[in-house]
């Protein structure tokens, strides 16, 4: 069962429901609450069912199908694979309208697990329980699969991460011991403890909480750790259902953080803005970890240096993207790209005498004929959307592809792989 934690809270923010908790300074209270918590939400969850019985509500489940494509993003692998997967209707670029989320273009950290033994525990991450690589029928590629409670997998190497960030990542909600969905914590922490494990209702010296509770929905808790223990801060709810995650199925969550603004997506919608998360002076991210509940895990990226676009394509002539995002393997351009579309889009419309060539990349995986005419296509579906979706004309772009030529980043491991996979923009 998903266990609840009482943080004391540090932020206001406007987005559906919002529940204000008060401080928590008596370990004995926090138990309580925390019991409390549970059987509530149990009784919530059972009130739900009991409404879905009687309103007759009940969907049937989406039949799998088999998928040739690994699902994952521009900065995914070159090579191909076989899946089965679950989905509902596939997202297009139109239902991402407002989605405008831009990924950092410098990676810091990327994991897949591309690199470690299924069944081992991976070499970028630390624990004080048990996780391991697993490959899963649900959805292609590696996944860290963990099943926590009172227990955590964090990274290991402190994060150097300036004022504006992106973290990015997948994940699989699953079943815990009772047969139910786990749920599970995403915490962004300034580590007290650098070398170990940072522990209690207020870990770290402040943080940022994401929960997906184990009836799938989203909550919020963000928290500045005082001496004594106690915490300030706000914490609250979206219960916007459309936002609920379900169990089984893959989530694409995208946390974007500009000074003291966090806002968090999943898939194309964003589910909290937070103007004023991080606003005490001396906070300083440097570490992520996931907690308390079940879930597999996967294309996990945190990136910097956001681009400025206009500068970048017209004063400096070249774009480095990594914001168009494919499948494994797949020239078709996921929806997930809309944002960084939309923002190079303006910047044509700004120009309309610029003329720009796109050009794609691909990391070292495959053989080279495959990878060329991969990294072609990938660049001409970016050059229809901008046309078809966007309104640039067709003669401001010509395209090319060039498969792994060119690498900015060494193919010997994940993270430098991840940015050579890329779209670059050159002004002609």
């Amino acid at each position: 069962m998903k266990k609840m934690k009482i943080i004391s809270p540090l932020i206001a923010f406007t987005v559906f429901t919002i529940t204000v908790k008060s401080q928590i300074t008596n370990p004995l209270n926090t138990a309580k609450d925390k019991s409390s918590d549970r059987v509530n939400d149990k009784v919530d969850q059972g009130i739900d069912k009991g409404l879905d019985k009687v309103e007759g509500v009940f969907k049937k489940k989406d039949k799998t199908k088999t998928d040739k494509t690994s699902k994952d993003t521009a900065t995914s692998k070159s090579g191909s694979s076989t899946s089965t997967t679950s989905t509902s209707a596939t997202p297009t670029l139109e239902t991402y309208s407002k989605y405008d989320f831009i990924p950092g273009s410098s990676i810091l950290f990327y994991d897949d697990f591309s690199q470690d033994a299924i069944g081992d525990f991976p070499a970028l991450w630390n624990t004080n329980g048990s996780a391991e690589v697993v490959t899963t029928n649900l959805y292609p590629g590696r996944w860290l699969k963990f099943l926590m409670t009172n227990s955590a997998l964090w990274t290991d190497s402190l994060l150097k991460l300036p004022e504006n960030y992106t973290i990015e990542y997948d994940a699989i909600p699953i079943k815990d011991n009772q047969n139910n969905m786990a749920g599970y914590d995403f915490r962004l922490i300034q580590s007290q403890n650098t070398r170990a494990y940072d522990w209690g209702a207020i870990p770290g010296k402040a943080g940022l909480l994401y929960t997906i509770e184990y009836y799938g929905k989203p909550t919020y808790r963000t928290y500045m750790n005082m001496e004594g223990g106690d915490g300030l801060g706000l914490d609250g709810g979206n219960d916007d259902k459309a936002d609920y995650q379900k169990l089984d199925q893959k989530y694409h969550v995208a946390i974007w953080v500009q000074k003291s603004r966090v806002r968090i997506y999943q898939d194309q919608n964003k589910v909290f803005d937070l103007p004023k998360a991080f606003s005490l002076s001396g906070i300083k991210m440097d570490r992520i970890r996931f907690e308390e509940g079940g879930a597999m895990i996967s294309n996990i990226r945190i990136a910097v240096g956001l681009p400025d676009t206009r500068s970048k394509l017209i004063t400096d002539g070249k774009l480095v993207s990594y914001g168009c995002y494919f499948d494994s393997g797949s020239s078709i351009l996921k929806p997930e790209s809309y944002g960084t579309l939309k923002d190079i889009a303006a910047v044509l419309k700004d120009n309309p005498t610029v003329k720009i060539k796109i050009v794609g990349y691909t990391d070292s995986d495959g053989d080279d004929a495959t990878n060329i005419t991969l990294s072609k296509n990938r660049a001409l579906a970016v050059k229809d959307a901008l046309n078809k979706t966007f309104g640039i004309d067709n003669s401001m772009m010509d395209t090319d592809g060039k498969g792994k030529a060119d690498p900015v980043s060494t193919n010997a491991t994940s993270a430098g792989k991840a940015m050579n996979r890329r779209v670059e923009f050159i002004k002609m």
